[in-house]
């Protein structure tokens, strides 16, 4: 069961999580009305969503959010914030903050988070991340299917965006970037796409100082665009994922803006030429109304460092330099940096460890016991943090959550692997 924590005292936004939850067995919920119990229930529960409300002033929002970022390796992702009014939800959205997913008003909330807790419920894997990619084969296909709601489309967006950072296939910079590429050209499919909104239509819209979600509102509910759809398909692979974007609309002359360059004073019209710089392989299909692009993902890249091994040193392993052997009486636990890792049993190599891999030798560490295998650098620019035993459990005592997250993280493995193993067993016995 994933839980979802609350800290707020607005009875509007209590009851509608109350309510919301009973619709949907797979959530508990927890809520509270001061900020040493939420930051308490956090560090220690691990809730994977958290509804911050700023709309209650008896919480001190930014010392949830503070605790949250002490240790985004620990506390990462997941957090729906509530704004008394729009101003507030400006303000925290020119924040880019990495951890939350959706910023609404209290009236947002209330009209439209059960349909936000349904996105979530149908798509679980993508909130518990952390180093479960190379377990589940490194290749992940889906699909989202959204109407013309800015809000939706927005959630979708930040829910994919980072599932793909927490999973260490981005870099912060990539993660900016993807972004922006995913809004902007979401936008053109509910906008040009789904309903028909000319580029002089919104300009004229802009001009007088309308909101272009309100136009987008107005637009949606004329009978002629109210059940187009948006359907956004991903194909996450090792090296690269790819995204199509399909509206229902007539699709567009995509040859003739691909090729004009926006005037200094336009007020909008640059989100394809600005999408191009931000991704690869952008185009569109004859009738415009798909577009296909990729990322590049990161490969062995540096991990994050967890708060909890901060005080220990990050030690540089060459090409071939041995980290530990098979047989030896160590117990020393070692989390992975950067670079690639073999594992060789009986001088035979078993498999390669990469930062995704997380750990070296929780084996012996958990079990008290030798080397079960010898472990080679391969290649430079091998990094490791190597944590003594007593020196992590007396860090795990100072820090049980630490403790509970990492028991999460192997159970959470344990769990992908046994029902990998199920599944091969089907086909081999379908096979006999």
């Amino acid at each position: 069961m994933k839980k979802i924590v609350t800290a707020s005292t607005n009875p509007a936004v209590t009851k509608t999580i109350t309510n919301a939850c009973k619709s949907f067995s797979a959530f508990s919920c927890n809520i509270f009305g001061d900020t040493d119990s939420i930051i308490s229930f956090i560090n220690y529960e691990l809730p994977d969503i958290k509804v911050i409300d700023y709309s209650s002033p008896s919480i001190d929002c930014d010392e949830i959010m503070e605790a949250i970022h002490s240790d985004s390796w620990l506390h990462y992702g997941g957090v729906i914030a509530v704004c008394k009014d729009r101003q507030k939800a400006i303000e925290l959205a020119e924040l880019k903050d990495d951890n939350i997913l959706s910023i609404l008003t209290v009236t947002e909330f209330v009209q439209n988070f059960t349909r936000l807790l349904r996105i979530i419920d149908q798509n679980q894997q993508f909130l518990y991340a952390r180093g479960m990619q190379d377990i589940v084969g490194g290749r992940e296909e889906g699909s989202f299917v959204c109407g013309n709601d800015l809000l939706d489309i927005r959630f979708y967006i930040n829910f994919l965006v980072s599932y793909l950072y927490n999973t260490n296939r981005i870099s912060s910079e990539d993660r900016m970037n993807l972004q922006m590429a995913l809004t902007e050209l979401l936008a053109n499919a509910v906008e040009h796409g789904n309903l028909d909104i000319s580029y002089q239509e919104k300009t004229e819209w802009l001009y007088k100082g309308g909101d272009i979600i309100e136009l987008v509102k107005n637009k949606a509910q004329d009978p002629k665009y109210k059940n187009r759809k948006i359907k956004i398909n991903y194909s996450i692979h090792n090296k690269a994922s790819a995204f199509r974007i399909t509206d229902s609309g007539d699709g567009f002359d995509w040859r003739k803006i691909m090729d004009r360059r926006a005037a200094d004073d336009d007020t909008h019209g640059r989100g394809i030429s600005l999408s191009k710089t931000f991704v690869q392989k952008l185009s569109y299909n004859e009738k415009g109304n798909q577009v296909t692009f990729q990322i590049a993902n990161q490969v062995n890249s540096v991990n994050a460092i967890p708060g909890i091994m901060k005080p220990f040193d990050v030690l540089e392993y060459k090409d071939k330099q041995i980290v530990c052997r098979q047989d030896e009486m160590t117990n020393d636990l070692f989390f992975i940096v950067a670079g690639r890792f073999g594992v060789y049993v009986n001088l035979k190599l078993n498999t390669v460890l990469t930062p995704s891999d997380m750990f070296i030798g929780e084996m012996a560490f958990l079990l008290n016991d030798r080397r079960t295998a010898t472990v080679m650098a391969v290649g430079n620019n091998c990094k490791l943090i190597k944590v003594p035993k007593t020196a992590f459990l007396s860090l795990i005592r100072k820090n049980p959550h630490y403790g509970i997250f990492l028991s999460k993280m192997l159970a959470q493995r344990l769990a992908l692997q046994s029902q990998t193993a199920y599944v091969l067993q089907q086909k081999l016995e379908a096979l006999q």
